[in-house]
């Protein structure tokens, strides 16, 4: 895939759910993954052009994991004349040595959010831009109606009010498999993540869930994702529509 491709989808995005005002100064989650990458390459080819000027700031947290190298993504800021803060912690540690979480996701979720977001604030960022695709919006929905009993999913913008922060998502409209295209293409720096439950959590089963739905009935994963446009799941009404109504 194409960077205009890639930025073709993101700006329907931003349009769609007016994700950028003007002087928007935006945090960009980068995890050292390829869907992280591809959201700093699409908001640093986005701002150049897009009528509403904003600026953005990168952002890892690093958990404390041996062998995480973040070189590579530095000198892409760098090249990108991008400023990137890496935030130091120890959370796999308390996680995985100290408190021996059997279930250590949530906890280091909750711990890793924490710390992106006190960063985010000490930047004086006014939103955080997270790299989440189609997939990852349809597959939190499954896990929601399995293990939560609610059809739920992220939504597109979502305001945090004990933060006073914006967190938006630019990349909904893309698919996993485009992301992988345009991450070999441009031969992004990716820093696997050293996590040793990586690949092996409920997320990864749900993904191969999906997979398994699609190929037996073609076309369902697009299905599910219209359903969750269609739905009434806070969050996914498009401004205009919330306009509409109030009228």
């Amino acid at each position: 895939m194409k960077l205009q491709q890639v930025l073709s989808s993101t700006r329907k995005a931003v349009d769609d759910y007016q994700m950028i005002e003007e002087g928007d100064k935006i945090a960009v989650g980068i995890s050292g993954g390829k869907d992280s990458l591809t959201l700093l390459y699409a908001l640093h080819a986005l701002k150049r052009f897009y009528p509403k000027h904003f600026t953005i700031e990168a952002i890892t947290v690093d958990l404390g994991h041996k062998g995480f190298d973040l070189s590579k993504i530095k000198a892409l800021c760098e090249d990108l004349e991008v400023p990137y803060t890496i935030v130091e912690t120890q959370i796999a540690e308390i996680v995985f040595d100290r408190r021996q979480e059997t279930n250590p996701c949530s906890l280091c979720a909750k711990m890793r959010k924490g710390a992106l977001n006190d960063a985010i604030k000490k930047l004086g960022c006014n939103k955080v831009a997270y790299a989440h695709h189609k997939d990852d919006i349809i597959e939190t929905m499954l896990l929601s109606m399995l293990f939560e009993g609610r059809i739920h999913t992220f939504a597109p913008v979502t305001y945090l009010d004990r933060m006073d922060l914006t967190l938006i998502r630019p990349l909904m409209y893309m698919d996993e498999t485009d992301i992988i295209g345009f991450s070999h293409k441009q031969e992004l720096p990716i820093a696997k993540s050293p996590c040793p439950i990586d690949g092996y959590t409920k997320r990864e089963y749900a993904k191969n869930l999906v997979r398994q739905l699609n190929q037996d009935n073609p076309g369902a994963r697009s299905r599910m994702f219209r359903a969750i446009q269609n739905s009434q799941i806070k969050g996914w009404e498009k401004p205009d529509t919330k306009k509409e109504e109030q009228v």
